[in-house]
């Protein structure tokens, strides 16, 4: 019995041990990024590299701020994101209402047809959308890039939207109905909330994805003053000597507002898969 206990012990604590190295690999480069931040330049390419500055600094975010249109490309960054988080949200909502709640000849091969969209990289797909935006005259403007965001992400969203969707009884509805409500309130007080979870959960997606997008952007944007922040960041790149103290400010910046979203709906995001994944 000891001898159980002893390796039920040993196992558990070489299962925290590899979790615990697994997160410290996963967190390294985060916390090298901050400090690369907060070095002045000699301390930048100091040999060999101290992992805490010895005289920390908030430089690198002051001429940030004011000698690069970092604050440009992080307005554009949020106005873009929140449009193509709400259209994407509101497109898949109602699709996988429709695939759960109407039956119609073809429901199940469509649903699958949807995600199989999917598969598609974003380089295959961003030049034909340039191609469109150009003869409808959206080219060089945000309505080009939030569209895009929501052309490429609502196939995955609605896929699991749907897989929600499924976990809310019928009966409640019907209830709701019964009892007066018109089909449209039903939706609105009933399902809506009970699909919360989920709608978190796909919200999360297609806010990171927009909000990391590099490609669409690049093809889609010409403007210095549209761009958003991975194409803003990487052109600091262009330089002959690559500001790194600058270029690490600037990746804090850019992680910072999607770590606080996401911290902030966490314990939604964790509702939603385990929602998600079985069936009511």
């Amino acid at each position: 019995m000891k001898r159980q206990q002893l390796h039920r012990i040993s196992m558990r604590t070489l299962l925290y041990l590899g979790a615990a190295l697994l997160a410290l690999q996963a967190a390294f480069p985060f916390f090298w990024m901050v400090s690369t931040s907060l070095k002045p330049p000699p301390e930048v390419f100091a040999t060999p590299p101290a992992f805490i500055p010895e005289e920390p600094t908030l430089d690198n975010f002051t001429r940030l701020f004011t000698a690069t249109h970092f604050l440009t490309y992080f307005r554009n960054s949020i106005v873009v994101c929140g449009w193509a988080v709400l259209l994407t949200m509101i497109a898949s909502a109602f699709g996988a209402y429709s695939l759960t709640r109407f039956r119609y000849p073809g429901r199940e091969k469509f649903a699958g047809l949807i995600l199989c969209t999917y598969m598609f990289a974003p380089i295959m797909v961003v030049i034909p959308f340039f191609i469109l935006a150009k003869k409808i005259g959206i080219e060089n403007t945000h309505l080009a890039l939030v569209l895009s965001f929501t052309s490429f992400c609502l196939p995955f969203t609605l896929w699991m939207m749907r897989a929600f969707f499924m976990t809310i009884p019928l009966e409640l509805e019907e209830a709701a109905l019964v009892d007066g409500c018109g089909r449209v309130r039903a939706v609105m007080f009933v399902v809506l909330p009970l699909a919360l979870p989920g709608i978190i959960a796909t919200s999360i997606f297609t806010f990171i994805l927009a909000w990391n997008d590099y490609i669409f952007t690049r093809i889609l944007i010409a403007s210095d003053e549209l761009k958003t922040l991975p194409v803003g960041v990487q052109d600091l790149f262009n330089s002959s000597i690559i500001d790194w103290g600058l270029i690490m400010a600037a990746g804090m910046m850019i992680t910072i507002p999607a770590l606080i979203f996401f911290v902030a709906v966490q314990r939604y995001l964790i509702r939603g898969w385990g929602a998600g994944a079985v069936k009511g």
